[in-house]
């Protein structure tokens, strides 16, 4: 990058920004464990800037559900209980029925929506047992069903709840012994996008809710492995 696109790249991006968005990648690539401090020097030393743009970041960050700020205390990594996770997955459920019922009635939002090549993606990806990866893409899958449902206000409040869940159902597929939850997961996105895409509303409702339910149990599994091991 030469300066000239530096300076433009800085003049659309600002430094919390981007600050904001590498803690993010961190965060959801399992750098930091649920519950672990986060400190503004150290991160500030690691990322080359100073601890502004970092506090900046952390109060983003804290908006998203991805940390939370105890005064006097610090900065730590979020933390839900298995009853906040059925809670945010109930809430969840009824969007993603909400998004498949409006892209069911009108299917041809999805001819450049780019879901096919993502879903290729992400099937190579599991094939190779890449967790944060082919997460990252499930993840961009779901968000871009939200987008194409034409509903900002539905697109906010979803991703929230995304983001909020997204560092845990990582953990919760890497925790299985091998990548077998990540090949199910990418089937259960292409069988959705086929029944979106022939305008099946019933069995698209229908492989939605199993593929939700299998992602709940994965994170209890986790919520309660977490919980044994803690002193």
């Amino acid at each position: 990058m030469n300066y000239v696109q530096t300076l433009d790249f800085l003049k659309q991006n600002s430094l919390p920004s981007l600050v904001q968005e590498e803690l993010e990648r961190m965060l959801r690539g399992g750098a930091f464990s649920a519950g672990a401090p986060l400190r503004e020097s150290a991160l500030a030393n690691q990322l080359g800037v100073s601890r502004g743009p970092i506090r900046e970041a952390f109060r983003s960050l804290e908006e998203k559900g991805l940390v939370r700020v105890e005064k006097n205390r610090g900065v730590f990594v979020r933390t839900i209980t298995p009853q906040e996770a059925d809670d945010i997955f109930e809430v969840r459920s009824a969007l993603e029925e909400l998004i498949v019922s409006r892209i069911v009635g009108a299917p041809d939002c999805l001819t450049e929506s780019g879901l096919p090549q993502l879903l290729d993606r992400a099937q190579r990806l599991a094939a190779d047992a890449d967790f944060a990866g082919c997460h990252a893409l499930n993840v961009e899958f779901h968000r871009r069903l939200a987008e194409l449902s034409g509903n900002a206000s539905l697109l906010q409040t979803y991703q929230r709840l995304v983001d909020e869940l997204s560092l845990f159902r990582q953990q919760a597929h890497a925790s299985t012994p091998d990548a077998s939850s990540l090949r199910q997961s990418v089937a259960d996105h292409q069988e959705l996008y086929a029944a979106l895409v022939a305008g099946n509303k019933r069995l698209a409702l229908r492989v939605l809710r199993q593929h939700v339910e299998a992602s709940r149990k994965r994170l209890h599994k986790l919520l309660s492995q977490t919980t044994r091991i803690k002193p």
